[in-house]
């Protein structure tokens, strides 16, 4: 009998059932490779399309403050005014106003120090060293911002290095912080004010859909005991801080834009539902982590799995899909409302047919997870917690069951960890 003389990994991989397994483990691999470039230039483009708005406001108010400062106010070198709207623009989403304030506190600050110091001690390196220490200092003190800290220990620098060969530095200096601040204030209230709810649907379109896709992972690891992809989910839903940053953020811009800007008063209602469903949804995020952490526990301990439970799961990710659509058009959302319910019917049903004390603890997320995206879509919290007991019924007896022997109690949410 010739002997195989070929490597022992290919006769290896070939003995196996015929299956080639390197080259299934290469093509997987390239596949969630070329997957996660589309998604990294999706989450690019998205980036993008978010900031397209401000960046051309900030690139019209610098423009305006320049004008202003230099033929109105007769300044030679307008740089300050220009950077000061951009800044008052750029720093702050949502608290531009203050953001304006800070600026000019920040601006006095550094000009009196500046000038305080350069009087009596002169100009040079270790005064300038001195005037920054200070100004950091004095403004820490006064419980002033990082903005205040940062405009003054700036503008304290440019006295000390400029005063010596620019004269009359500080007024401008002061007046043109005041210009640009208020002339971004005008460009987000009165010139070019973002619509409200468009910033937030596209800043809720991440967190959403991140705790979409893992639940939806979550479901499809239960069903196929996949451990790997349970823990994938929990993983990356545990990385969702800068999208609960960014759709938090977007909502507090939106209320500024709201309160400044007159065109936009009459969406003051419409944005309550988004600002009141931030808390819930980020208690969603939370109560879903536990979700999928305990699926993950369940999975390795081979506890048993109805198909109702990862049913559950799913329909929580769509009732999460629902809820941003609905929102993002303005419609009561009462598909993510019974789909929220489904879910929890669904767990019940799960339930009823036996699961152990891990797939309780899931069974009891998808309840409280449920009873989460009902607050955030509008319904009191007394209420949510009402339709989900209704919706979870009591799971029927066991068949074998002695007849005397109480039924399974519902699960109860442990502690959040």
């Amino acid at each position: 009998m010739a002997r195989d003389r070929r490597p022992s990994l290919l006769r290896r991989a070939s003995e196996r059932d015929g299956k080639d397994i390197d080259t299934a483990r290469i093509a997987e691999g390239m596949t969630y490779l070329r997957n996660r470039g589309r998604d990294t230039l999706h989450d690019r483009l998205h980036r993008v399309r978010m900031s397209v708005g401000l960046a051309v406001q900030a690139g019209l108010a610098a423009a305006l403050a320049y004008l202003v400062s230099h033929y109105i106010l007769n300044n030679a070198q307008p740089v300050f005014a220009p950077i000061s709207a951009v800044g008052t623009l750029a720093a702050s989403i949502g608290q531009r106003l203050r953001r304006t304030v800070e600026l000019i506190v920040g601006v006095a600050v550094g000009v009196f120090l500046g000038d305080g110091l350069v009087y009596f001690l002169g100009t040079g390196s270790w005064q300038l060293g001195l005037v920054v220490t200070a100004s950091i200092l004095l403004t820490i003190f006064f419980g002033g911002s990082v903005a205040v800290v940062i405009q003054a220990a700036a503008t304290a620098v440019l006295i000390v290095t400029l005063s010596p060969s620019t004269q009359n530095l500080e007024i401008p200096r002061f007046v043109d912080a005041a210009v640009g601040g208020g002339i971004a204030l005008v460009v987000t209230a009165i010139l070019l004010p973002l619509n409200p709810l468009r910033v937030i649907n596209r800043a809720a379109r991440p967190a959403l859909d991140l705790l979409a896709d893992q639940l939806d992972n979550a479901a499809q690891a239960l069903r196929e005991q996949d451990r790997g992809r349970a823990q994938r989910a929990l993983e990356r839903l545990r990385e969702n801080k800068e999208e609960l940053a960014t759709f938090t953020e977007a909502i507090e811009g939106a209320k500024e834009t709201t309160i400044l800007s007159p065109a936009r008063w009459h969406r003051r209602s419409e944005l309550t539902h988004y600002a009141e469903a931030a808390d819930p949804i980020d208690r969603a995020m939370r109560n879903s982590g536990t979700l999928i952490r305990r699926s993950v526990t369940l999975i390795e301990d081979e506890e048993p799995v109805p198909d109702s439970m990862p049913d559950a799961v799913n329909h929580l990710a769509e009732s999460v899909r629902l809820l941003r659509h609905e929102f993002s058009v303005g419609a009561e959302p009462q598909r993510a409302r019974e789909r929220s319910l489904r879910a929890v019917s669904e767990a019940g049903r799960a339930y009823g047919q036996g699961v152990g004390f891990s797939g309780s603890v899931v069974i009891a997320q998808v309840r409280t997870t449920a009873s989460d995206l009902m607050v955030a879509s509008g319904i009191e919290q007394e209420e949510a917690n009402r339709l989900v007991r209704q919706a979870f019924g009591r799971p029927e007896r066991e068949e074998g069951a002695p007849e005397g022997r109480p039924g399974p109690q519902p699960p109860t949410a442990p502690a959040l960890g």
